[in-house]
């Protein structure tokens, strides 16, 4: 009975929007209306949940939409961010390429090709990287390849028409004559235990000190030249040790090169290359 008269009372009340205000029919929706007012405010109230909960239903779906309207913008602007910051460092490492092919330790007897990287090192055991120059360019195997401060990276180890590998100074098969800057004592720069790099050959009576600069040492006789220019700067030793039982000295060397954060790199070509 009480659901009849609930009907009853939303029909009342739909039928109050539809028809005049004078006559028999509103006269009898007067009196409806006052018998059945009690049950039309009953139907209000159990009405009024579900038009909550629909608004707050459609309410969270628009927030749920614009939630995720608003993720993908935050998603493309920091894409756009970390692609403008990525050509702001190799811009950094274009503008020190420049202005070490100005300065005065520029190699003479050779043209640079500044190139851009285009493949990392992979892993720990991975000491190469691919840059976008190649033959086309001019650069030929064994052209020694520098950073954008000056430092010595690695050397051309294959070359292509337009891309060219580069074996990194850290691969194990890497080895660069070498000098210390401040003393003179001429060695060998190649990786030692755990992949550090060691300046190896130098004898234990010869002087090397922690912080001493280690550069390329070049051609030392002009029949035999070397791959590498004079002065190219390496690295700073890190330590220096004299065991009783050993010729050599141990002498520990920190590369000047971040070798994971190369974007650009110059290669150093001879203007007039060995046959």
């Amino acid at each position: 009975m009480i659901v009849v008269l609930v009907v009853v009372a939303l029909t009342l009340i739909t039928i109050s929007f539809r028809s005049p205000t004078a006559g028999a029919l509103h006269d009898a929706q007067g009196v409806g209306s006052t018998v059945l007012r009690p049950f039309q405010i009953a139907a209000t109230r159990v009405a009024q949940p579900f038009r909550d909960g629909y608004d707050y239903l459609s309410s969270l779906k628009s927030a749920k939409a614009e939630n995720a309207k608003l993720k993908q913008q935050y998603r493309q602007v920091r894409a756009e961010a970390i692609r403008n910051h990525a050509l702001y460092l190799q811009a950094l490492q274009v503008e020190k390429l420049a202005h070490f092919e100005q300065g005065q330790t520029y190699p003479s007897g050779f043209r640079h090709v500044n190139a851009a990287v285009i493949s990392y090192p992979t892993g720990p055991f991975t000491h190469s990287l691919v840059i976008r120059a190649g033959s086309s360019s001019g650069i030929r195997r064994n052209s020694p390849v520098v950073g954008g401060d000056g430092s010595l990276v690695g050397i051309i180890s294959n070359v292509f028409p337009h891309t060219a590998d580069v074996r990194l100074l850290t691969d194990p098969n890497s080895f660069v004559p070498a000098t210390d800057l401040h003393t003179g004592v001429r060695g060998g720069v190649h990786t030692g235990t755990g992949g550090t790099l060691i300046l190896d050959q130098v004898l234990k009576q010869n002087v090397v000190k922690k912080g001493d600069v280690i550069v390329t040492s070049g051609t030392r006789n002009a029949r035999y030249p070397d791959l590498y220019p004079y002065g190219i700067p390496i690295g700073r030793v890190d330590s220096v040790h004299a065991r009783d039982t050993e010729t050599f000295l141990e002498v520990q060397v920190q590369p000047f090169t971040n070798f994971g954060a190369l974007d650009a790199v110059a290669v150093l070509v001879p203007k007039n290359p060995r046959r």
